[in-house]
C-alpha cells in the first residue's frame, strides 16, 4: 500500500507518517509538501527507506492529481482546511483514490457534502472522501459513535478540547484564530445555529498537567457532521481553549478591538488586513511568555437515556497533539485498505469507522482513554 501525505513534512503530517511506515502492508509514504527540505523531516523518517519527499502546492490541481494517482491513498494534513480541504479532495476524486483529512474547519465540510463532483463523483467512483478524522474532529467523533451505540436515545453531546501552544506551529495559528472570527456553527435546540465565536464561556476539567481550562465556542465540524448520523439529538457544542489562559484572553481582545477583521484598512498610504498583520505577529508573541505544558486534551461528554434511565457518558484523553492527530489518521488509512470502511462518498468518522476497530487499534498504540458512566433514574418519588 502506498500514501500520500499532503503537508507531509509539517508536524500533523509527520505524526501520521511516523504510525504509517511501522505497518508491514505499507510499502511507501510519500511527504508531499511545498516546503520539502529534508531538515525539516524528523530522523526517523528520513532514514527510512519507504520515505520519499516530493514538491506540491496544493493550488496546483493537474500537479496533485498526478501525484495522486500514484498511490492507494492520500492523507491530507496541509492546514488551515478552510482552504485546502476541498481543494485536495476534489484532486483526490478525480485522480480516483480514497482521500483522508484532518480537517477541523467548518467551512469545508458543506461543500465537501454537496458538490457534485467530489461527493457524487466519489460515489460513482467507488471511493471514500473521509472528512476529520484527526483528534478533534476525530477520535472524539468515534467516542461519541462509541457511547451513542449503546445508548437508546442521545440528547446532548459536548466536546471540549485544550490545546497548548507549546504545541501550535505553522498553518495551527491561522486556525487558532480563524475558529473563533465571526459567527460560527453549534447544534442547538435541534437544529444548527450560529453563534458569535470565542463566547458561551464555561469551565471544563481535564486530566493532568492541563487541570480545569476555561473554554469557548469554536468553528469546528462536529455540529454540521453528528447530527447527520445520530438522529434525534438535540444538542451537539463544541468548545475549546488555547492555553496559558493569557493566550485567549489576548485573542479575544484582538477580537473586540478588530485585530481580526478580514476588512482592509489604510495604513500610510497602504492597504492592509488586520487578521493578516496579527496572524503573523503571533510568530513572535508567545516568545518569552509561558507557552504552557507540551500537552493537549479532550474531553467528550454524551448524554442520553437507556431502559428508561438517564445515562452520562464521559471519556477524556490526554497527550501530544501531533500523534494524537496523526495516529487517527493513519488508523483510518489502514482500516481502509483491509476493508473495513465500507461507506463510499463524503463522510465524517462516525458515518463510517468502527468504534470497536479503531479504538482497539488506538489503545494498542499506547493511548490511555479515561471513562466514566453515571446512571440516574428519570423518576423521582
Amino acid at each position: 500500500m502506498k500514501a500520500l501525505v499532503m503537508g507531509g513534512t509539517g508536524g500533523m503530517g509527520q505524526g501520521v507518517a511516523r504510525d504509517l511506515i511501522k505497518q508491514e502492508q505499507i510499502t511507501q509514504v510519500i511527504l508531499g509538501d511545498i516546503n520539502t527540505d529534508p531538515e525539516r523531516v524528523q530522523e526517523k523518517l528520513r532514514s527510512s527507506a519507504k520515505v520519499s519527499l516530493v514538491t506540491i502546492d496544493v493550488n496546483d490541481h493537474p500537479g496533485m492529481v498526478r501525484a495522486i494517482r500514484d498511490v492507494d491513498v492520500v492523507v491530507n494534513c496541509a492546514g488551515p482546511f478552510y482552504k485546502t480541504a476541498v481543494a485536495v479532495a476534489r484532486a483526490a476524486v478525480e485522480a480516483k483514490v480514497n482521500y483522508i483529512d484532518i480537517c477541523d474547519d467548518y467551512e469545508a465540510v458543506p461543500i465537501l457534502f454537496s458538490s457534485a463532483d467530489i461527493d457524487t463523483a466519489a460515489r460513482e467512483a467507488g471511493i471514500t472522501v473521509l472528512t476529520g478524522m484527526g483528534s478533534d474532529p476525530g477520535t472524539n467523533n468515534v467516542l461519541v459513535k462509541w457511547y451513542a451505540n449503546q445508548l437508546d436515545r442521545v440528547d446532548e453531546i459536548h466536546l471540549f478540547w485544550v490545546v497548548s501552544i507549546a504545541e501550535l506551529a505553522g498553518a495551527a495559528w491561522d486556525h487558532s484564530l480563524h475558529m473563533v472570527t465571526g459567527t460560527i456553527p453549534q447544534y442547538l435546540d435541534g437544529k444548527l445555529q450560529y453563534v458569535e465565536g470565542g463566547t458561551g464561556e464555561e469551565t471544563a476539567a481535564f486530566l493532568p498537567p492541563l487541570g480545569t481550562c476555561v473554554v469557548r465556542y469554536v468553528g469546528h465540524p462536529q455540529p454540521i457532521t453528528i447530527p447527520r448520523y445520530i438522529k434525534g439529538v438535540q444538542k451537539v457544542v463544541i468548545k475549546g481553549a488555547l492555553i496559558p489562559s493569557w493566550v485567549d484572553e489576548l485573542i479575544k481582545e484582538q477580537r473586540d478591538t478588530g485585530f481580526l477583521s478580514t476588512e482592509q484598512v489604510e495604513v500610510k498610504g497602504t492597504k492592509v488586513i488586520p487578521y493578516d498583520l496579527t496572524l503573523r505577529l503571533w510568530d513572535t508573541i508567545p516568545k518569552d511568555r509561558d507557552n504552557g505544558p507540551a500537552a493537549s486534551g479532550l474531553k467528550v461528554i454524551v448524554k442520553g437515556e437507556r431502559q428508561g434511565k438517564q445515562v452520562t457518558y464521559t471519556a477524556d484523553i490526554v497527550g501530544r497533539m501531533a500523534p494524537g492527530t496523526g495516529l487517527p489518521a493513519s488508523i483510518a488509512a489502514l482500516m481502509m485498505s483491509a476493508g473495513d470502511v465500507k461507506v463510499k462518498g463524503v463522510v465524517a468518522p462516525e458515518g463510517c469507522i468502527d468504534p470497536e476497530t479503531f479504538l482497539a487499534e488506538l489503545l494498542k498504540r499506547g493511548a490511555k482513554i479515561h471513562q466514566t458512566e453515571t446512571i440516574s433514574s428519570l423518576f423521582t418519588l
